[in-house]
C-alpha cells in the first residue's frame, strides 16, 4: 500500500471545498486523508463521519467519498454513539469547531469522554466562531479582539484537552496546523484507540480571527502557532503565569479502558445468565 502514492482525489467527491483562502481546514483535511492512506484505507468505506454546523464541520460533509451525517449544532457526537453502537465495526468520525464541539455541544463531549464512547473526535480551534461573524468563542484567547468584544475578550478559554482527560478519555492530544506531521501521526493513533479518543487542531481563521486579532496575513498566524507552541513537557516544568498565551501541544493521555459497547454487552451478558438460570 505504502508504494502507492497518496492522492486526496481517490478519497473525495470532487466537489470544491467553500473555506476562506489561507483556511487551516484544507490542511486538516489533507492530514487526515493522509493518515488514512498511510493506516492502509483505499477508500473510506470503513468509515462514518459525524458533524455539527460551522466551517470545520464541511471538512467531511459532503466532500469525502463516504457515508456522512450532518446533525444540528452541537449534537454530532450523540449521533456518533448511536451510530457505534449500532456498527460497532466502524471507524466513527467526528468533525467540529470549538463553538460546536467545546461550546454548544460541551456536555456530550464530557459524557462521551466519561461513558469511553469508541469514536474519534477531530475539534478544529480556530478561536472565534467563524462561520457566524467571527464572535468570541470559549476558546478564545484572553484580551483577544473578535467581532463581539471589540475591547478585546475578558474570560478566560477552556483547556478542552485536558478536560476530556479528567473525563476519561483514552487518547488526547493537541497539535496546531504548523505541526502537521505530529497532528497526522496523532490523528493515526486517534483512529486506532479502542475507546474515546480525541485531538485538537488548532486552526488559523484569517478571515473572522486573523484580522481583528491584528494579524496581517496567515504567514504571521502560523508563525505566531510556532513561537507560542510548547511541549507537554516542557509546560509541566514553568509556572501557571509563564504558561498564559502558550499553545501546549503533544500527547496528553494514553491509555486502555472497557468502552461502552464493552460495558453494554457485559451488562447483556449477565442479564441472559440470570434469566437463564431463572428459566
Amino acid at each position: 500500500m505504502m508504494s502507492e502514492k497518496f492522492s486526496m482525489r481517490n478519497y473525495l467527491r470532487g466537489l470544491k471545498y467553500p473555506f476562506c483562502s489561507g483556511c487551516g481546514n484544507f490542511t486538516i483535511a489533507n492530514a487526515f486523508l493522509r493518515a488514512v492512506f498511510e493506516l492502509g484505507h483505499k477508500d473510506l468505506s470503513k468509515f462514518v463521519f459525524c458533524s455539527g454546523i460551522g466551517c470545520s464541520s464541511w471538512i467531511p460533509s459532503p466532500y469525502f467519498l463516504a457515508d456522512s451525517i450532518h446533525t444540528p449544532h452541537g449534537r454530532s457526537i450523540p449521533v456518533a454513539t448511536g451510530v457505534k453502537l449500532m456498527r460497532p465495526e466502524l471507524n466513527v468520525v467526528v468533525f467540529g469547531g470549538d463553538g460546536d464541539i467545546a461550546g454548544i455541544g460541551l456536555s456530550h463531549l464530557i459524557h462521551a469522554a466519561r461513558r469511553n464512547v469508541d469514536i474519534t473526535v477531530f475539534m478544529v480551534n480556530n478561536m472565534v466562531y467563524g462561520m457566524t461573524g467571527g464572535q468570541v468563542a470559549p476558546t478564545t484567547p484572553l484580551h483577544m479582539k473578535t467581532s463581539s468584544t471589540p475591547y478585546t475578550s475578558f474570560e478566560y478559554p477552556i483547556d478542552v484537552v485536558n478536560l476530556v482527560v479528567e473525563a476519561g478519555a483514552c487518547y488526547a492530544a493537541r497539535w496546531t496546523t504548523i505541526h502537521q506531521k505530529e497532528l497526522r501521526e496523532a490523528m493515526k493513533k486517534a483512529i486506532l484507540t479502542r475507546g474515546f479518543s480525541f485531538v485538537e487542531i488548532v486552526s488559523q481563521c484569517p478571515t473572522m480571527f486573523g484580522r481583528r486579532a491584528g494579524f496581517k496575513n496567515v504567514t504571521e498566524m502560523l508563525e505566531w502557532f510556532r513561537k507560542n507552541s510548547i511541549s507537554v513537557e516542557e509546560a509541566e516544568r514553568i509556572s501557571e503565569e509563564e504558561l498564559s498565551g502558550k499553545i501546549v501541544v503533544g500527547e496528553f493521555i494514553r491509555r486502555t479502558r472497557p468502552t461502552l459497547t464493552d460495558m453494554i454487552r457485559e451488562v447483556m451478558r449477565k442479564a441472559k445468565e440470570e434469566t437463564s438460570i431463572e428459566g
